[in-house]
């Protein structure tokens, strides 16, 4: 992920993260991105059960839940495990996670070993007694979908009052003192929204916001053809660039991040470049620590069965599972998955494409992988979403 307010806004600078060392346990949330040791963020689909059919779900969730789920048991036997290996964050995410009967006594569960319990929901559910309780069960924060305003929300949905009821969600966790942000996939049905998502920021006061990129997996593989083209992602990088400083200008201190393109770190420093090189130096440090894409590395993924696999979109990868395996010894192994884990870790060895010979490779680590494979069938091709130029790639 790309830290837009860190990095243009200059919120944040590499001395703040130096004082804690670049230890992940040791690191406030809001600077985990740029943590040496990477101890991976787990996303944990929890359940495979939605109340909602989103056309770009990446789980392709379904309204009941699987059969093979972790049960409440396995769960917190898992969640121990990631507690002692020193996971800094377990992102309880689905499906709709709130429809697992058991998810407020696991998120507890998680803050008893040591973990950061967020949620990735679509805000449907909450209501203030749950918001309330949301913050009693020791939540740090609740990430809600939102693809637009009322129509198109509603229409990504497939259920009319997704947004109002989504809305009410976001409201509730405000009162309650839930940190809570939203979740926006960039794509050609919702871009002309990405104005109004900005204006809904302002109005509501909601403190953070990340904006995603498309990745192609499960129901998202429909919505190929509406890629944003690469002019119309380097126009929406722009002006969430403006509205963001726009936004600190009037005061009001929005955390606002891009996930899943790694160009966009280039990109941002290259404005910057144009800008205030002071601004653009103290970029390039933070780039430098944050190291581009963390895909097994400081990001994986546990699915509803159990399955331990390199990231949230990558489903069909998997590297083992945590009923009989712990998810800690599966991690540390680098011939898990057939070797898959390691050629990860060292996927400048056998990746193929334009960025071996880009400049960025260091701070953008061949970006998106799954997504090349998706398009191209080799994961170690190039690609598609990277939008630099070959003059903005090239070495100096």
């Amino acid at each position: 992920m790309i830290g837009i307010s860190k990095l243009y806004c200059r919120t944040v600078e590499a001395s703040d993260v130096l004082r804690y060392g670049r230890r992940s346990a040791d690191l406030p949330s809001h600077l985990l991105q740029f943590a040496a040791d990477k101890k991976p963020v787990v996303v944990w689909n929890c359940t495979k059960r939605c109340n909602l059919r989103c056309v770009h779900c990446y789980s392709a969730s379904t309204a009941e839940a699987d059969d093979d789920e972790l049960s409440g048991d396995e769960a917190r036997e898992m969640i121990a495990d990631l507690g002692r290996f020193g996971c800094p964050v377990l992102l309880f995410s689905g499906g709709e996670p709130l429809l697992r009967g058991d998810v407020l006594e696991l998120i507890a569960a998680a803050k008893a070993a040591g973990l950061r319990a967020v949620l990735s929901t679509n805000g449907t559910a909450i209501e203030r007694p749950l918001a309330d309780e949301l913050a009693g069960a020791g939540l740090s924060y609740v990430g809600v979908s939102l693809d637009g305003l009322a129509t198109v929300h509603d229409a990504f949905r497939g259920v009319p009052g997704a947004f109002r009821r989504a809305m009410r969600g976001i409201r509730a966790c405000l009162a309650a003192g839930v940190k809570v942000g939203l979740r926006m996939t960039l794509n050609r049905r919702n871009i002309a929204e990405l104005g109004g998502v900005f204006d809904l920021l302002r109005r509501e006061g909601i403190p953070r916001v990340c904006f995603y990129h498309l990745v192609y997996t499960g129901r998202g593989d429909g919505l190929r053809s509406d890629t944003l083209s690469h002019a119309q992602t380097r126009a929406a990088l722009d002006l969430i660039m403006d509205r963001t400083a726009d936004l600190h200008a009037r005061g009001q201190k929005v955390e606002v991040l891009t996930v899943d393109n790694h160009a966009d770190g280039p990109y941002v420093y290259l404005r910057l470049l144009r800008e205030d090189a002071a601004a653009a130096a103290e970029c390039l440090k933070l780039l430098e620590m944050n190291a581009g894409n963390s895909t097994a590395l400081g990001i994986g993924c546990v699915s509803w069965n159990g399955d331990v696999l390199p990231d949230q979109f990558w489903r069909h990868h998997v590297l083992g599972n945590v009923r009989r395996r712990p998810f800690s010894e599966i991690w540390s192994d680098p011939s898990a998955g057939g070797g898959l884990l390691g050629m990860l870790r060292e996927r400048r060895k056998h990746m193929t494409c334009r960025c071996m010979r880009c400049r960025w490779l260091g701070v953008c680590n061949g970006n998106f992988r799954a997504r090349a494979e998706a398009v191209t069938g080799d994961m170690w091709g190039d690609d598609p979403a990277c939008y630099l130029t070959d003059e903005e790639i090239a070495t100096e």
